[in-house]
């Protein structure tokens, strides 16, 4: 027999996995970036905000790693300290890291505009809501409370430190699979705003969704983009649109706002038998 079967899924979408820092909470993914940059101070080394940005989205030892690697910092760093950086070097710099980020954390805990009434439509249509984190779980004890108190709480939180590799292996999508019973992979949309998040559901067999201008890709508060040139805030977001489109995303959206009528769009594909 030269021929075999093939099963294809004509279904609608039943879940999102939803990013947080940039996509859900945290407009600009500020909280993070200023950490980075300040515990690579405190042992002499300068970072911009946009190196520092660089790896968002990756788990935060495996970030400071990313960067480390930099040329220009991996010279620093040789000339500081007169040597190579080790993992001795990368897991200093992540202790130093987290209780840093544990003190400010919790007043980066508002939902971006647009969150929670997306969230209400979405739940309004059956949907499931997923997360997946570059966080550690110590960090979301904190960070996840202070939003649900703002009215942000996914169904389920995995974390990049409860399973064997994060971002950009799909195993934190295969947890939120497992824990609110949906598959094939082609059910879920991954929504993201960094090239680790789109790559993240690439791997998982996902939709994709890259989320650009409360974002990493932008990197500004809300008051900060009202404050740029139309013209200049324009060519970010068109940038930012492509950065996330070249790294595989299905679509591009500058907020979770945008959303709901991309899954109206997924579902036709998915009843045409298309996959991700």
């Amino acid at each position: 027999m030269n021929f075999v079967m093939r099963r294809s899924y004509l279904g609608p979408v039943e879940a999102v996995i939803l990013d947080w820092a940039g996509t859900t909470v945290d407009y600009g993914c500020l909280a993070p970036a200023a950490v980075f940059v300040e515990v690579f101070e405190q042992h002499d080394i300068h970072l911009t905000l946009s190196q520092a940005r660089g790896p968002m989205g990756m788990f935060k030892k495996d970030h400071i790693c990313t960067l480390l690697q930099l040329e220009s910092v991996a010279s620093q760093w040789q000339t500081v300290h007169d040597r190579l950086w080790t993992e001795a070097d990368v897991e200093q710099l992540y202790q130093e890291f987290i209780p840093l980020q544990l003190n400010v954390i919790t007043q980066y805990a508002d939902p971006i505009p647009g969150v929670v009434e997306t969230i209400g439509v979405l739940r309004a249509r059956g949907l499931k809501i997923g997360s997946t984190t570059g966080y550690t779980r110590a960090l979301m004890d904190l960070l996840a409370p202070a939003a649900q108190a703002r009215g942000y709480a996914p169904d389920t939180i995995i974390c990049a430190d409860e399973v064997p590799a994060a971002r950009p292996y799909p195993w934190m999508c295969y947890r939120n699979q497992i824990e609110l019973n949906v598959y094939p992979g082609e059910v879920c949309v991954k929504i993201g705003d960094t090239v680790p998040d789109i790559e993240e559901g690439l791997n998982a067999g996902m939709w994709t969704i890259g989320v650009v201008q409360c974002g990493n890709e932008i990197g500004l508060s809300e008051s900060e983009i009202a404050q740029l040139p139309a013209a200049e805030l324009d060519a970010r977001l068109k940038a930012g649109h492509k950065h996330l489109r070249y790294a595989g995303a299905h679509y591009t959206i500058d907020s979770l706002a945008e959303m709901p009528p991309l899954i109206d769009a997924i579902n036709e594909r998915l009843a045409r038998g298309e996959r991700p």
